[in-house]
C-alpha cells in the first residue's frame, strides 16, 4: 500500500516539475544567459542539491556497485547531451512551441524499442503518422517565423531523452530510483559544465543577479522532477509516462499563457489534438525493455573473470610468476583426470552432461 501511494504522488509530481522546466529556462534566457549556461548551472545546482540532501538524510542511497554505475554514467551522458540540445531549442522557440516538440520524445522511445528487429504492426505506423501530422501542424502554422534550427535541436532532445527513459529501466531494476537519480545526474553535470566551460559566454554582475533566481528554481525543480520521473518509471513502468507525458505539457503550455505570454494558433491546438492521439495509442508492450542492458556489458566481463580466477585456483600452478600467464601453460595427467571428472567422463568417452554418477565420481555402464 505504501509503495503504491509512492507511485501515485511520484506520478502527479512528475508532470508538475517536468512542466515548469521550460518557463524558468526561458525566464533565465529573456534575462540574458545563454542557453549552454542555462543548462549547466541548473544541473550543477540539481547535482549540489541532491549530494546535500543525501548526505544529510539519505547516506544508503549513495552507495552504487561498478556495474550500475557505468549504467549511470551511460544513461546521464545521453541525458546531458540532450540537455545540450534542450536548452539550445528553447533559446530559439516559444517555451509552448519546445516542450510540444519535446513531447514528441515517446513517439521516438517506441520506435527504438522496436530497433531489435521487431516488426511494424499496423498501431505503430498510424502513431507515427498522427505525430508527423502533428509535428508539420505544430512548427508549420505558427504565428511567428519558425527557427528551425530550434526545432532540429529539440527533436534531438526527444530522441536522447527517449533513450534516456529507455535505458533507465535496466538500471532500475537492479538499483533504487533515489541511486539512480542521484549518479545520473551527476554526470549529466559534468558533461554539461565541460561543455560550458568551452563554450560558455562570460555574463555581467548585473546579468548573474537577474538569472540566479529563475536557474536555482530550475535546479531544485530538476532534482526533484528527475527523482518522481525514474521513481515513477521504476513502480509504474514505462506505460505510464505516456499518460505523464500529457499533462507534462499541459501544465507548460498553461505556464506559458499565463506567465510568458505564449498563444497558439487555431492550426496549432488541432495539432495539439493530434500529437495526443498518437500518444495515447501507446500499450504496455510498446515500451517494455529490450535490446541491450548496459550493465551486462560490465557482468559479462565479471562472469569471465570469475571463471578466470576459479579455474586458476582449481588447476593454477602456484606462484605465478608473470601477470600475462596467470594459469599454468601445462597440467599434470592427475589435473587432466580431475577436469574429465568434473566434466562427467569416466575411462570411456566423454559424457558431459550426464548426471547418473555413483558416490564416487563414477559413470556405471549403460547394462546396469
Amino acid at each position: 500500500m505504501r509503495h503504491n501511494m509512492n507511485g501515485v504522488i511520484a506520478g502527479l509530481l512528475t508532470p508538475v516539475f517536468l512542466g515548469v522546466a521550460p518557463i524558468f529556462g526561458k525566464l533565465a534566457i529573456n534575462a540574458g544567459a545563454d542557453s549552454f549556461t542555462v543548462a549547466a548551472w541548473r544541473t550543477v545546482i540539481a547535482v549540489v542539491f541532491l549530494w546535500v540532501l543525501y548526505l544529510i538524510f539519505a547516506r544508503k542511497y549513495i552507495y552504487i556497485y561498478p556495474a550500475g554505475l557505468l549504467g549511470c554514467v551511460v544513461i546521464g551522458v545521453v541525458n546531458g547531451i540532450g540537455s545540450l540540445f534542450y536548452y539550445g531549442g528553447l533559446g530559439s522557440l516559444d517555451a509552448s512551441q519546445a516542450q510540444l516538440l519535446n513531447g514528441m520524445y515517446l513517439i521516438f522511445a517506441v520506435l527504438l524499442t522496436r530497433m531489435s528487429g521487431e516488426k511494424l504492426d499496423k498501431r505503430l505506423i498510424i502513431r507515427v503518422l498522427l505525430a508527423m501530422i502533428a509535428l508539420v501542424i505544430i512548427t508549420g502554422f505558427s504565428s511567428k517565423q519558425i527557427n528551425w534550427l530550434g526545432v532540429g535541436l529539440m527533436l534531438a532532445n526527444a530522441i536522447m531523452f527517449a533513450g534516456t527513459v529507455i535505458l533507465s529501466q535496466y538500471v532500475l531494476f537492479e538499483m533504487p530510483a533515489p541511486t539512480v537519480t542521484l549518479y545520473i545526474l551527476t554526470t549529466m553535470g559534468v558533461v554539461v559544465a565541460m561543455v560550458w566551460v568551452a563554450v560558455g559566454k562570460p555574463m555581467a554582475a548585473a546579468t548573474v543577479e537577474a538569472v540566479l533566481p529563475p536557474i536555482i528554481a530550475l535546479g531544485i525543480t530538476t532534482a526533484i522532477s528527475r527523482l518522481a520521473l525514474f521513481s515513477g518509471v521504476k513502480l509504474f513502468g514505462s506505460l505510464q509516462t505516456a499518460v505523464l507525458a500529457l499533462t507534462e505539457i499541459g501544465v507548460a503550455l498553461a505556464l506559458a499563457f499565463f506567465v510568458l505570454g505564449d498563444r497558439l494558433t487555431p492550426p496549432q491546438v488541432v495539432g495539439i489534438g493530434f500529437l495526443a492521439a498518437s500518444i495515447l495509442l501507446i500499450r504496455p508492450r510498446d515500451l517494455s525493455p529490450r535490446g541491450i542492458n548496459p550493465n551486462m556489458l560490465v557482468s559479462n566481463i565479471a562472469d569471465l573473470q570469475f571463471q578466470w580466477i576459479a579455474f586458476d585456483q582449481a588447476f593454477g600452478k602456484h606462484p605465478i610468476t608473470s601477470d600475462d600467464q596467470p594459469t599454468a601453460s601445462k597440467l599434470t595427467t592427475v589435473e587432466m583426470h580431475m577436469i574429465r571428472d568434473m566434466m562427467g567422463a569416466g575411462k570411456s568417452p566423454v559424457k558431459p552432461f550426464s548426471a547418473n554418477k555413483d558416490d564416487y565420481g563414477h559413470i556405471p555402464d549403460a547394462k546396469d
